[in-house]
């Protein structure tokens, strides 16, 4: 970013994270997938073959002659925020971002080259700047993440699969991408509200931009903690036939719902994780080559495994109750082969009290093992 790109001074003051690696931000399941993808061989071959084949010289040039493009001159406050979000991430080119007619407030980062940023009339006239602030770092963090590359070339890897889907079993198959895909469409989504929130640094105006996508622009009619309580609502309420009805209709789409979005980031702005990028300490650009793909895997699957966990879903609650049962049942037919087999702890002895037990004390009469819960 030159000199001049950062000549303009925001509203309010705002910290800088210079340097910052999109990993400090991306859900985990969002960057487990983008580490693997970074550290992929011969993507960069394959990167510059499928430039030549996607239309996007088309579509810069549809944005061009069909839209407005931001800048001094035209939209210049979303200029302001465009060159603010890109110095407050450290974003060193400025992408280049359009307004474009469409009554559906609607943002989107797209592109192979170099991303392109554009929003709809709808969204500009729904938000103030404070929320359209948080919109546009979190497109901005769709650039930071290469989340419009990456995007571009899986939609196109399953486009062309489509086409090959009449082979036998070539449906199911297709399918299992696809809803891979959305899956990570919908957590890179979140990533991106993260780094909204980075950028506007201001919770709250996160949140009612959101509930105005949801409801419009009537705040006076809404109220942030009974809209984080219907996200509340929506993952306990109903039985298992409303768990697999939520599963069908999230299948489809590309974003979470909205309610979600909200509740996700409310409880990211209230994590030590986020506390700490605000005071400076987050994982570097320049450490991004030797980031471990092990072990963005093995954080996606805990996160995973945590959700079901903490779960207020019937079916969520079902898994993990299942997984528990399985888990212990495992225990107790290991016990059993071992001890069967000769490999157990054998003969079990009374301890100093007097009581049945293993035998395994330690020097202050503690068991050296680890202790059953109730």
């Amino acid at each position: 970013m030159t000199e001049n790109d950062q000549g303009n001074v925001p509203s309010r003051q705002r910290k800088r994270f210079p340097g910052i690696s999109s990993r400090a931000y991306e859900h985990p399941a969002d960057r487990s997938a983008l580490v693997a993808l970074r550290k992929l061989s011969g993507f960069d071959t394959v990167f510059k073959a499928l430039s030549g084949l996607l239309p996007e010289r088309s579509l810069r040039l549809l944005f061009l002659s069909d839209s407005v493009r931001v800048s001094d001159a035209q939209f210049s406050h979303l200029n302001d925020m465009l060159r603010d979000a890109c110095y407050i991430l450290d974003l060193e080119k400025v992408p280049p971002m359009y307004v474009t007619q469409d009554p559906k407030p609607n943002a989107m980062c797209i592109g192979l080259d170099e991303p392109i940023i554009v929003v709809t009339t709808g969204l500009v006239e729904l938000l103030d700047e404070e929320e359209m602030r948080a919109v546009v770092g979190h497109e901005v963090g769709h650039a930071l993440s290469g989340h419009s590359v990456y995007r571009t070339v899986l939609l196109f890897l399953t486009s062309l699969a489509l086409k090959i889907a009449w082979i036998p079993l070539g449906n199911v198959a297709i399918m299992a991408i696809v809803t891979a895909l959305r899956e990570w469409f919908r957590k890179s989504e979140l990533s991106a509200d993260r780094a909204g929130l980075l950028v506007g640094q201001d919770v709250q105006a996160s949140m009612r931009g959101l509930m105005k996508v949801a409801g419009g622009n009537h705040l006076h009619e809404m109220n942030v903690d009974a809209f984080l309580a219907q996200a509340d609502e929506y993952e306990k309420a109903g039985d298992l036939r409303d768990s697999v009805l939520k599963i069908l209709n999230v299948l489809p789409r590309t974003h979470p719902f909205t309610t979600v979005r909200a509740a996700e980031l409310k409880k990211w702005s209230e994590n030590r994780d986020f506390q700490r990028i605000m005071d400076g300490h987050y994982p570097k650009r320049s450490e991004d080559k030797d980031a471990s793909v092990t072990d963005s895997f093995r954080e996606s699957a805990g996160h995973y495994a945590d959700t079901v966990r903490t779960s207020k879903d019937p079916l969520m609650k079902l898994v993990g109750d299942i997984a528990g049962g399985a888990g212990d049942l495992a225990g107790d037919l290991g016990g059993k082969l071992r001890n069967a087999f000769g490999g157990g702890q054998g003969p079990r002895k009374p301890d100093a009290d007097g009581t049945e037990g293993d035998g395994r004390s330690g020097p202050d009469g503690d068991t050296g093992g680890a202790q059953s819960e109730a």
